[in-house]
């Protein structure tokens, strides 16, 4: 990763673009442009594996694939796979629901003639290298998706039992009779593939790397999970036995229940945690980066028995620690990788960290209120492996926690910076100033967005995810101040 530098976290799905949600075309294209004449060499996203209809990237139905509703719709033009006038852009949140719909419309119409050149024997030796490159998740997750449409979208415990515990008779049996359904889906990923390589390619020639985001946990309703059920907690029916979340705090008094299945860490390590290894492969070609959510679970983790209605009933689990890294490091060597060290961090996760040599996080919005050692002030960092940031996806905008912060935390902020009046750009300022190596802002924050524009709000199931950037925001101006931002604070 890049020294001193500074960059913007905004995820694909926010930027403009037709279908009512952002797409791997021409805006983020002319995003990457808006980066480098700003002065950033830092694009950081979410993670950009397919969605269901709350749009949460962090419960995908595969660690592996793409987004299909990120598909550039006037690349298909471009391709001579559909036929179109000129793209209407839509604003305005993402409907997740609507926006499935009307893409898998366009997708399947833009398949029809794919598929009959393929079967005018006219081979497409990209697509066909492609399904050999990523065999090893591929073939499963095109059954998988297959299989989802064939039983109305029902988790894949829900499946004929046959299908769900993957018999392998069973297996080549569907092969055979969703054949065309399975060929739908590869297309589709080596579609998205081309278009996120498209823009990636672009950032790194204009000086800028791109930063990922690894879930420590996949969601149960996966591909991954269905074609690796020995590698997971589950009982006889498949469901998990276990699951993941984490304990009672001070925010919290039943702590968080995600639901995430949890893994076999045993079973991994018998193989040398190849799963993993492949994984953290795939996100190390799609990303120059990336973020590893969760960091703190590699130390220990928060198991609760499956049936709990909170998190309360729980304990505490060792995880794989070093053991897993030095098995990537043994496959893949240096890794490029933020440790999400977020949270009720003990001494042994920031060991852990410490030892590996792994940046961590600062927040800025974490700072106030509790004196000067607390440890996301900017004069405590100590060494510049840090990434700092004003806020992240599950933080308000950093306007709406102005508008909201407590009298002791906004007193602390006014002493710190010695200003009467704080603004957003103070903090961003501070984010800069700061002798962490790299800082990131969200584009809301950019912005001076208030709360209507935050990214998610954690607990919640509501109108998360779904805020998108109006294209005329992006403009020279804002791009200057922020290119003289990062002059002024040599990065």
């Amino acid at each position: 990763m890049s020294g001193r530098s500074a960059g913007i976290l905004l995820h694909p799905t926010s930027l403009p673009g037709p279908h009512g949600i952002g797409e791997l075309g021409s805006e983020a294209l002319r995003f990457v442009q808006f980066l480098e004449e700003a002065g950033q060499q830092l694009w950081q996203t979410l993670p950009l594996g397919p969605t269901g209809d709350s749009g949460s990237p962090y419960s995908a139905y595969s660690a592996f694939a793409g987004n299909p509703l990120l598909v550039s719709t006037e690349n298909l033009v471009r391709d001579n796979l559909i036929e179109h006038g000129p793209l209407e852009k839509k604003d305005g949140p993402v409907n997740y629901p609507e926006v499935t719909r009307s893409k898998t419309v366009t997708l399947r119409e833009a398949f029809v003639p794919a598929s009959r050149r393929m079967a005018g024997k006219v081979s497409d030796p990209d697509l066909e290298e492609f399904r050999e490159e990523h065999r090893s998740w591929l073939e499963d997750y095109a059954l998988y998706a297959a299989l989802k449409e064939k039983f109305r979208e029902a988790p894949w415990t829900a499946w004929d039992g046959d299908l769900a515990h993957r018999e392998p008779k069973a297996l080549a049996r569907a092969r055979r009779e969703l054949v065309e359904e399975v060929r739908f889906h590869e297309w589709v990923q080596h579609r998205f593939f081309q278009d996120w390589g498209e823009v990636k390619e672009a950032a790194n020639r204009s000086g800028i790397e791109v930063i990922g985001d690894l879930p420590i946990f996949v969601a149960h309703d996966s591909a991954d999970v269905w074609a690796n059920q020995d590698l997971f907690s589950l009982d006889r029916s498949g469901e998990p036995s276990v699951v993941a979340g984490v304990p009672p705090d001070y925010f919290s008094e039943t702590g968080q229940l995600w639901g995430n299945p949890l893994y076999r860490w045993d079973r991994m390590a018998d193989d040398g945690y190849a799963w993993w290894v492949e994984r953290m492969r795939m996100s190390l070609t799609l990303f120059d980066a990336v973020r590893l959510d969760h960091f703190r679970g590699f130390e220990a983790y928060w198991e609760i028995p499956a049936g709990e209605e909170t998190a309360a009933n729980g304990r505490w689990v060792d995880g794989p620690k070093d053991a897993l890294f030095s098995a990537l490091r043994k496959s893949l060597g240096d890794l490029p990788v933020i440790a999400e060290d977020l949270g009720g961090i003990t001494p042994e996760v920031e060991a852990l960290r410490d030892r590996l040599a792994l940046p961590g996080m600062k927040i800025l919005q974490f700072a106030w209120g509790s004196g000067p050692d607390n440890p996301y002030l900017p004069h405590n960092y100590g060494h510049d492996n840090w990434v700092v940031y004003t806020g992240t996806h599950d933080n308000d905008t950093t306007a709406g926690w102005l508008s909201s912060a407590s009298a002791e935390e906004m007193a602390s902020l006014r002493r710190y910076t010695g200003r009467e009046s704080v603004s957003v750009r103070d903090l961003i300022c501070l984010a800069y100033s700061s002798v962490a190596a790299r800082a990131v802002v969200p584009m809301q924050d950019v912005l001076g967005l208030g709360s209507g524009a935050r990214t998610n709000t954690p607990g919640t199931t509501e109108g998360n995810w779904a805020w998108r950037v109006d294209g005329a925001a992006l403009t020279p101006e804002l791009a200057t101040r922020l290119r003289n931002l990062t002059e002024t604070y040599g990065r």
